[in-house]
Parts: C-alpha cells; structure tokens; sequence
C-alpha cells in the first residue's frame, strides 16, 4: 500500500459557531543556546575500605558483606552541587530567552485580532443549502495608506456582509468593518475598522527571513484566541500548493514548523524582533490540524497587494507576455548549451508585448528579473506579480550559449488581459 499524499488545506475554521469538541495536546517547546561551559565529566566514586590505597578498585561493603555494584557510577555531593550550580547558569540563559518571548507576546497581542464571519451555506453534496454558516479566523492590524485596517486572509471573510463580520480585540472590544477588499489571485483581504486606542503591528521591511530563523504564529486556532505557537522557517519559495476550489493563483510561501491550525488563518507570522514577516494562510495535513507544516504569504506580497486594494480597490500587476515552458527539463537545457536546467523558458511571446519590445524571443532563458536571480517559471511568475506597473526592469536572459543583458518596460497586466 502506498502512503497517502498529504492533504493542502486552507486554514479554514470549523462551522457552526464555536470550535467543537477538540481534543488537545499540550506541547512545551524550549529554544536556547548550549552554553560554552559544559556539564562536569563524571568519574567513577569508589570508596575506599580503610587501609586500602587508592586505585585499588575494592567497594566498601555493608555490615553484610554486601556490595553495590552500580555505586562507582553515582555522584558524589561535592559533584551534585556542582551540577547544581551549572543547571541554574544554563536555566538563566533560557529565562532570559523565554522573557524576550514573553516581551514579544505582550508587544504583539494588541496588534492580532479574532474575526467571525457569517456566511450563506455552501451547497452540500445534494446541491442543497441549509441556512448560515459561521467561521472564525485570525487578522492583524496594520496601518496603510494612512489608513488603520486588519489585513487578513480572502478565505476567511468571502461571501460574508460587512454586517455578518466581527473582529474582536484582545481586551474584548468587538468592531465592524466599514470597507472590505479582497484578492482572489492571492487570498489577501483588508477590511477598514474605526476605534480609539487600537494598536498597528510593526511590519518588516523586506523579505529579510531565512531559512531556519525562529518565528512566531499567532491567531485564533480552533477558535482559541491570541493563541501563540513557537517555530522555525523551514523552507520559502513555496509555489505549486493546490488551496481551495478556486485556488491561489500567484504563490511565493514561507514553509513553518510553527503550530497553525484552523482558525490561524490571516493571523501574523513574526519574527524575534517582533516584525510580521508573513501572513499565515494555509497547512498540509493528512489530519486536518498541524503536523508541522504550514504556509505563510510573505510580508512583501501582502504589503504589495494592501496597499493597492486601499488606495485603488484593486490590484494591478505587471505583465510581460511570454509563455513559458512548464516542462524545462535537463534535456532541454543542453540542448540550449545550459549545464543544468535553471531560469524560466520563454516557449512564447505575445506580439505587442513589453516581451516583444525588448526583444524576448522563444528559446531564451529569463535567468534574471529587476536584480533577482530565477528558479523556474513559477518564480518568474510569482516576482512579475509584485512588480510595479509604468517602470522599466532589467532581464538577464541566456541566448545563444551567452548571457545578455535587456531592458523591458513593464506594462499592466489589464492592458492586455482584460478582466
């Protein structure tokens, strides 16, 4: 029998108005550094029988004339408190490391918000619908735009009214929207809110996170609020995830360890500075709950896609008009004169297009965009979807056996490829 392939699931909280009957394991995760001092080394205690020198190797026996054979390995008081003494050296160093947590969690908790939304049924499987539906999910208050909004996954709020949607604050305040956007091709949402004393994140300025730094998740998961999970980047540059009925078009993911669940989606994934790196968005479970793999939408994407719904109600992005090759085998790269295949193959270009202005052809290889090395062509795909429109980006492009350098004006995508 074969394995089960993993189940892509978008982090979507369970209907009917609560979190169910939940059954809960309770996990204690510690992250610290070794110390440079380590434990002593441990020598074996023999007690001499009086008149024997030492190194001898006898055991003192009891009134009985027994022995204990295990006794050479025990430690001695002197040692015992020496262990003492180097456990609460170690024990200060992970305090002062749980306390940063503990900052962090005090910094952040105001910023994070619970969100309800109640929605029309979906048709079951008779195609019949029967009345409401609740779900429940996490968001994150951001200042954009000069505007205040919770910005937080499309999933959680789509096919709500504004009237049906509740986002609940930490010290127990409820608001409701006044605006809402959202964008299919990424699962982002923002939704406006209005109150006094409400507390925008700190948002990190770039896409700085590597692979194995330590980050936070925080949201509502199974509807237990303000819940907050301890991890690491485990991977980035996730691309190929199948989410949804309707998918999500243009993907860049950071993989984490840290626990997210249903309910976690639209809440922050932050780092040790207490800057949202990522929006958590979706997990591959075979169970339905965390088993250490979850995806966020990096700082950068959502920043992009925010501040485009806010100040225009609408996303546009930059179009190239190539077709690429989805196949690039290794084949085909040596085929080209490549050792290996990298970069994204351009099967095809769009006549009038920013790709045919600057003279793309098919064959050619994009190895580089506006400064960032390529992948492969969902990478290519992922960059161009975050790219500012009316400006001109460099290409690095594999011709011939050689690379050349191109300039490109990037158009919008809409000018092309009407909705």
């Amino acid at each position: 029998m074969g394995q089960t392939p993993p189940f892509f699931s978008s982090v979507l909280p369970r209907s009917g108005g609560g979190p169910g009957v939940l059954l809960l394991t309770l996990l204690l995760l510690v992250v610290g550094q070794a110390s440079a001092d380590e434990p002593p080394a441990l020598q074996p205690i023999a007690p001499r029988v009086a008149g024997e020198s030492e190194g001898s190797g006898r055991i003192a026996a009891d009134a009985a004339g027994r022995v204990d054979p295990a006794r050479s390995s025990r430690l001695s008081p002197e040692e015992r408190d020496r262990l003492y003494a180097q456990i609460e050296r170690d024990a200060e160093e992970l305090e002062r490391q749980g306390a940063q947590l503990r900052r962090l969690t005090v910094l952040l908790r105001p910023c994070v918000v619970h969100i309800d939304a109640r929605k029309p049924a979906q048709k079951s499987t008779r195609g019949a619908k029967s009345g409401d539906e609740d779900e429940a999910g996490s968001g994150v208050i951001a200042r954009v735009a000069d505007r205040l909004v919770v910005i937080t996954n499309r999933h959680v709020v789509h096919g709500a009214e504004l009237d049906n949607i509740v986002i609940r604050l930490d010290d127990g305040r409820e608001l409701r929207p006044l605006r809402m956007w959202t964008d299919p091709a990424t699962d982002i949402a923002v939704l406006t809110i209005a109150g006094t004393d409400l507390v925008s994140a700190r948002l990190a300025e770039r896409d700085a996170v590597q692979i194995g730094d330590t980050v936070l998740a925080i949201g509502s998961p199974f509807g237990l609020s303000h819940s907050v999970t301890l991890g690491i980047v485990s991977a980035k540059g996730r691309r190929d995830l199948e989410l949804g009925d309707e998918g999500v078009k243009f993907q860049d993911f950071i993989q984490t360890d840290a626990a997210i669940n249903p309910g976690n989606s639209g809440g922050p994934l932050v780092n040790l500075r207490g800057e949202v790196v990522g929006l958590n968005t979706a997990i591959a479970s075979n169970s339905g709950g965390s088993e250490g793999i979850g995806f966020a939408i990096p700082v950068s994407m959502v920043m992009f896609v925010a501040r485009q719904l806010v100040e225009n109600g609408a996303v546009a992005r930059a179009y190239l008009g190539v077709t690429l090759d989805r196949t690039f085998t290794q084949r085909t790269a040596e085929r080209l004169g490549m050792v290996r295949a990298v970069g994204a193959r351009v099967s095809g270009v769009t006549k009038g297009s920013p790709a045919d202005s600057a003279g793309i052809q098919p064959d050619d290889v994009i190895l580089e965009f506006d400064g960032q090395p390529i992948d492969d062509d969902d990478h290519l795909v992922s960059l161009v979807s975050v790219t500012p429109t009316n400006r001109n980006v460099s290409l690095g492009v594999f011709r011939g056996r050689q690379r050349i350098e191109l300039q490109m004006p990037v158009a919008s995508r809409e000018q092309f490829e009407p909705r």
